[in-house]
Formats: C-alpha cells, structure tokens, sequence
C-alpha cells in the first residue's frame, strides 16, 4: 500500500508541474484525493477534519455553483504539487553531509552567539528544508541532552531552534505561509511583503535575547565539533540559487508563486540527481507514502479556500459597505485570530485559507499589503507560540521538554510582543495604504 501511496503521490507531483496542459489540475487533485484515503487509517484528526470539510466544500460546489470547482481543483494540485517537491527537496538535502557539519557547528559559541546560531541558522536550514531544519537542529540539542542532561544551554536552545523555525513562515519565500498568502491576495507583490517581513522576523529573533535563560560558565563552553566556512557556503548558495529562480519565474516569466517555488525546488532536485550519477551513485527514490497529513491539509485548505471565496465573491456587488476605519481594525486582529486558533489546535493553513479566501475578496486593493502582513507575521508567532504546532511536536519528542512548557510557557512574552507588534505594523500600513 506504501508503494501505490509513493506512485500516486509521484503522479500528483507530475501534474502539477505539467501545469499548463489540460487536465492536468485534475488529474492532479484526484491524486491528492486517493494519496489522501490511501493514508487515511495513519492520518491524525486535524488532516481528517481538514478533509472532511474540503468534501462538504465539494457537495456545496455542487449544489450551489459546479463552476467553482475548477479552479478549486486547480488550487488544490498546486499547493500540493509544492509540498510534494519541497518534501522531495527536504529528503535529498538531508542526506548530504554539508547539513549534517552545519547543525553541529550551531552550538558553538558564547551563549548569545549559540542562540543567535541556532535560531537565524535553524530559519536558514527551514527555507528548503521546512519541518527538515527542526528534526535536523532538534537532534543535535536532544543528543546534548542526552549526553550532558537537562541545563540552561539545551533549554536556550530549544528556544532558539523553535523561535528560528517560527520566523520562516514570515521570511522564507519558500515557505508555504507565503505562498498561500500570495495565492489568496492575488494583488500583493512579494517582493513588497517581502521587504516588511523581513526586517520583522530578524528582529522578532533579536527580541528573544530579552527573555534569555542565564547560564552557568560551565554549560557555555564550545563545542568540540566544528564546520568551516565551506558547508555553509555550499548550502547558502543553494538556498540562493533556489530563491532566485521563484524570484525569475514568479517576476520575469509571470508564473504563479506556488507553480514558480514547485520548479525551483524541483530543479535542485533534479540537479542533485544528475550530481549524484555523475559520481557514479544512485540513491533510491524517495518514498513520498508519508505525506497523507500534509495533503490533507495543503490541498484541502487550498480547495475551501478557493470554494469559498469564490462563493463570496458571487455575493459581492461592488465594494461592500464597510467603513474605512474598521480596515486597519480588522488587519490588527489578523495575527491574534492566528495565535488563538494555534491555542486551539487548529492548523495556520486552515486560518490562512478563511482569512485570505473570506477577507482577500472584498479587502481594498490598494491596501492589501497589510492584511498580507497580518496573515505571515501571526502564522509565524503561531508557528512557536504555541504548543500544538508541528515543530513544538517535533522538538518535544527530540528533546523531551514538553511542547506546552518549550513553545507556550517559554515563549508566552515575546509571543504576546510580536503579536501587538504585528498588530500595529499591519494596522499602519493599512492606514497609511488607504
């Protein structure tokens, strides 16, 4: 069942890169929809919930208007043909060695600079890597755990690792935060995002050193192990030359962000594949049977998303009758329903799909720049400020801090800092954009 699962998973990938011929988004979705069954008994209760709904989005479809399930479809074959390729890319990359030197070389240091490596080297790994950097940084604090026990130094760590993580839905334009939000704002720019979410997610990590765990001299020494200049060379060339090539497609070939990120990732891939024959090795396919949870909520959110706003917008005659004021209101609220719904358990990429697909359609154009920045600012607070998010999972099973002390607790005051920060950039920028 595990290789029937992997074949499908192949073709739905196949079809979302062989976009631009007919059917194929089609035929993409139904991959999804079989990938997703298939893996249905392993799946956890959010993707199923996720997938449910997205069904119910389908009989409405129906019933209501057949002419939105098209596009729906074709969403849905696009986000997931992105998360097929970035898992693809996730699975290579961790194989190399490269990787392997870098996570090692992030506890060196003074304890600022260890906390500063970890987080901006754990955001760096995330932008091809995704949920990869947690489990690659996350093994190397829970074998120092394991190792030397529990101290300042590893719990600094684990912050570092989840906060650093936690930026990359706000600042890697890889990452699916800002694709989605991309996709649903279809007037937004990515560089003009870009521009204002960077700075923050730096300062974001820069504003943990506020809330730093003391340490003793003894758990601040160096590592004994450590990488030269050349894998982190290496592997921020890469990162570059796969950035560069979204940013080529998406600016200069005016392609969709989603469909762009799809065939940068995939040409590093296939670049590593042609190196790896070159040297005369041939490493096994990945197995992509594992990736029912991750459709589920990707291309079930994509299709509700696209469902939904496509139904309001049916409703929609001209600007609806909102007042002016209530817009920066609205946008200040963005990041708080985020971190609110994480409380409750709920994925980003569910909020992400009702926010943009609900409030993209009747948001003015000419300020959608600050709802953009709500949406991937609060899915990144939401990403390490609470505890059921997947990296919080990830890291209490690596390091066995429990995700509600490492990613609630630990992280409660700079979560709380960054939202009423958010709040008032989106709501200024709104303001200002009017």
């Amino acid at each position: 069942m595990q290789l029937i699962r992997s074949f499908l998973a192949y073709i739905a990938l196949a079809a979302a890169i062989l976009a631009f011929l007919p059917g194929m988004a089609w035929l993409g979705a139904g991959m999804v929809c079989l990938v997703v069954i298939l893996g249905w008994r392993d799946m956890r209760r959010v993707p199923r919930a996720v997938f449910v709904v997205a069904g119910l989005a389908l009989l409405y479809a129906l019933a209501r208007d057949p002419d939105l399930i098209s596009p729906a479809a074709g969403n849905m074959s696009r986000l997931a043909g992105l998360i097929l390729a970035v898992t693809l890319l996730s699975s290579v990359l961790s194989r190399t060695r490269d990787l392997q030197q870098i996570s090692v070389s992030l506890f060196n240091g003074n304890p600022v600079t260890r906390y500063l490596s970890l987080a901006f080297g754990t955001a760096l790994v995330s932008v091809p890597l995704n949920f990869g950097s947690v489990a690659v940084v996350g093994s190397v604090v829970g074998e120092r755990i394991r190792s030397q026990g529990d101290s300042p130094a590893t719990r600094n760590a684990t912050r570092a690792v989840l906060r650093g993580f936690g930026v990359s839905p706000t600042f890697s334009p890889l990452s699916i935060s800002i694709v989605l939000t991309l996709t649903l704002l279809p007037g937004l720019g990515s560089l003009t995002l870009l521009l204002f979410t960077v700075p923050f997610a730096a300062a974001l990590v820069l504003s943990g050193l506020i809330w730093f765990e003391p340490e003793t001299p003894q758990s601040s020494e160096n590592s004994e192990t450590k990488a030269n200049l050349a894998p982190w060379l290496r592997f921020a060339a890469l990162i570059l030359a796969i950035c560069a090539g979204v940013f080529l497609l998406s600016h200069w070939y005016k392609l969709s962000y989603a469909y762009a990120v799809t065939l940068s990732c995939m040409g590093a891939v296939l670049g590593a594949r042609l190196l790896a024959w070159c040297r005369k090795m041939n490493p096994p396919m990945v197995n992509m049977s594992h990736v029912s949870n991750e459709l589920a909520i990707v291309g079930g959110s994509a299709f509700i998303g696209s469902v939904i706003s496509g139904a309001v917008l049916g409703q929609i005659s001209g600007d609806p009758n909102v007042p002016v004021w209530l817009w920066p209101v609205i946008a200040a609220g963005v990041p708080w329903v985020f971190f609110a719904a994480g409380l409750a358990g709920i994925n980003p990429i569910v909020i992400g799909t009702l926010t943009g697909g609900i409030l993209g359609v009747i948001w003015p154009v000419n300020a959608v720049l600050g709802l953009g920045i709500g949406m991937v600012v609060g899915w990144g607070v939401a990403a390490f400020g609470t505890p059921f998010a997947a990296n919080a999972l990830i890291m209490e099973r690596l390091t066995g801090y429990k995700a509600v002390d490492a990613s609630l607790r630990w992280n409660l005051r700079l979560s709380l800092a960054g939202l009423v920060a958010a709040s008032m950039l989106a709501s200024a920028v709104t303001v200002v954009l009017l």
